[in-house]
């Protein structure tokens, strides 16, 4: 890609700012927000349950599965294509169930559905999410296309994992705002250590997205050819 920098410092950057953003949203869901129940007389800490997995679970594991091939570069490829696979599949199935903990927290605390931009993007990203690992699964693990077919693929499918993504990134940014509003509407203090932490924390997510996508597209050694592609062909 011509960047001029291997992949190796972004992957440190980016689990560094993924410990720091799943710390954060820790002691929010937890300290400042209660707890995490799936089920609760207080249904605030079943929404809770909703920013943790779709950060840690969805966003966090969903990185590890696109930095597999720059952070194990030594590894037999079929090795980290399954540890590829494997991965988005978690990330996948906790990004369901954190997006049924929010229609859980609505359905019992009689809150519309559906109403905003967040949850549109969300519901349009996990859909996204799982039809490219399905296309993924077939094409590239079992039962396998040709050869040829893989090849002319794999640019796609990178190009298209990466814009679901980003996509997914925007729509946690639009989650912690939609959040934070309605609280400070409701009388949370503007300057206080909770919003400020929720911004800190959202801060974080855009650093370690924009990490994680400089990794994605940089070498991971400067001896690869000029025509190397950034996650390796099949």
């Amino acid at each position: 890609m011509g960047l001029g920098a291997r992949a190796a410092p972004f992957t440190y950057v980016a689990h560094a700012l993924a410990v720091a953003a799943a710390a954060m949203v820790l002691v929010w869901c937890i300290h400042f927000r209660g707890g995490l129940a799936f089920e609760a007389t207080n249904k605030n800490l079943i929404f809770n349950v909703h920013p943790v997995l779709m950060l840690i679970g969805y966003l966090i594991l969903g990185s590890e599965a696109i930095m597999v091939y720059k952070v194990l570069p030594t590894w037999k490829h079929d090795s980290t294509k399954l540890i590829h696979l494997i991965l988005h599949a978690i990330a996948l199935v906790l990004g369901v169930i954190g997006i049924y903990c929010a229609f859980k927290f609505h359905n019992e605390s009689g809150i519309a559905n559906l109403y905003s931009l967040h949850s549109w993007l969300g519901i349009g990203t996990i859909c996204l999410y799982g039809i490219q690992w399905i296309f993924g699964f077939v094409t590239f693990f079992f039962p396998r296309a040709s050869p040829n077919v893989r090849k002319g693929a794999l640019p796609w499918h990178i190009l298209f994992g990466l814009f679901v993504y980003i996509l997914a990134l925007a729509t946690a940014q639009l989650g912690f705002l939609e959040k934070l509003t309605f609280l400070q509407s409701s009388g949370l203090d503007k300057y206080g250590a909770e919003a400020f932490l929720v911004n800190f924390t959202a801060l974080a997510v855009v650093l370690f997205g924009a990490s994680v996508v400089v990794a994605a597209v940089s070498p991971a050694r400067f001896e690869e050819p000029h025509d190397y592609a950034p996650i390796p062909g099949h």
